[in-house]
């Protein structure tokens, strides 16, 4: 079976979405869903090693990468929005069933998608996908502070999250060897983030997580009756993310598989073979 990765557009009812493909369409289905501030770029590493099991697809989420990024008046910056839009891409990819791979803001986008189709859900991976509370960190704090006060002051406050060394920072923060960190992602990251227009679309969104919050108890009443089959690992050195929060998936998914690996938020980056090794275990059998 073919490693090779081919690099697609497609129309999603007048939007274009951007996505990876690689393996045989036959196999079993995993759907990549990157976060903030990536884009599918981060699955590089992961891809071939799992392409000879696996049909994947790993689009760009609407406004990140090379997926359109259409100005706030035309488009809006919601989850809500980014979920209906991806949910539409797997109908139009036909992806029926599949597992799905979420992180950082690809688990509130994928996870919107599997309370709507839990039928069409053979799988879950939680890569540093919080859907508890207890997960989050103090790093929020300033997040937090824009959804009690959506001043001015407070959204202006947010755009340090915006800046290039807030970039680099995310990516190496809890590596214990930042030579294994590739200088590429963050750089591609960076450049998207300058797009004129980027700035304040994220910013939306960093206001907007909050009903990702709010929709953590149906994620979990999602989990506790559906009990879809679970691998939650995690960089345990997350600065956003903590590991009480992928601990707590266990609450719900008694039979979840909870992993941690000695990196941070990007674990990808330095535990890419570690991170297939166990997607092949939990789900390629």
């Amino acid at each position: 079976m073919s490693t090779t990765i081919h690099y697609r557009s497609t129309d999603v009812d007048g939007f274009n979405v951007f996505y990876r493909e690689a393996g045989r369409p036959g196999a079993p289905k995993l759907l990549l869903l990157h976060g903030f501030p990536s884009s599918s770029h981060m699955f590089r590493d992961l891809i071939p090693l799992l392409a000879d099991r696996f049909h994947i697809v790993a689009p760009d989420l609407p406004g990140f990468g090379q997926s359109a990024m259409p100005p706030r008046d035309a488009f809006t910056y919601t989850f809500d929005h980014l979920a209906q839009v991806i949910d539409r891409f797997t109908e139009v990819v036909g992806f029926d069933r599949f597992v799905v791979y979420v992180f950082d803001y690809g688990a509130p986008v994928g996870l919107r998608i599997a309370m709507k189709h839990p039928e069409r859900i053979a799988g879950i991976v939680s890569q540093n996908g919080n859907a508890y509370v207890e997960g989050l960190s103090e790093g929020w704090n300033p997040i937090q502070a824009y959804w009690s006060d959506p001043s001015q002051k407070h959204r202006d406050a947010l755009r340090a999250f915006l800046a290039p060394e807030a970039t680099r920072w995310q990516y190496v923060h809890g590596v214990p060897d930042e030579s294994l960190v590739s200088p590429d992602g963050i750089a591609l990251d960076n450049h998207y983030l300058a797009r004129p227009g980027s700035d304040e679309i994220q910013l939306d969104l960093f206001g907007d997580y909050q009903s990702n919050v709010a929709l953590y108890p149906a994620f979990q009443a999602y989990f506790r009756a559906h009990r879809p089959r679970f691998l939650a690992i995690w960089g345990k050195h997350d600065p956003f993310f903590l590991p009480p929060g992928a601990e707590a998936f266990k609450r719900d998914l008694p039979d979840a598989d909870v992993r941690f690996l000695d990196t941070g938020h990007f674990a990808l980056e330095t535990h890419a073979g570690e991170i297939a090794a166990a997607i092949g275990h939990v789900f390629g059998r």
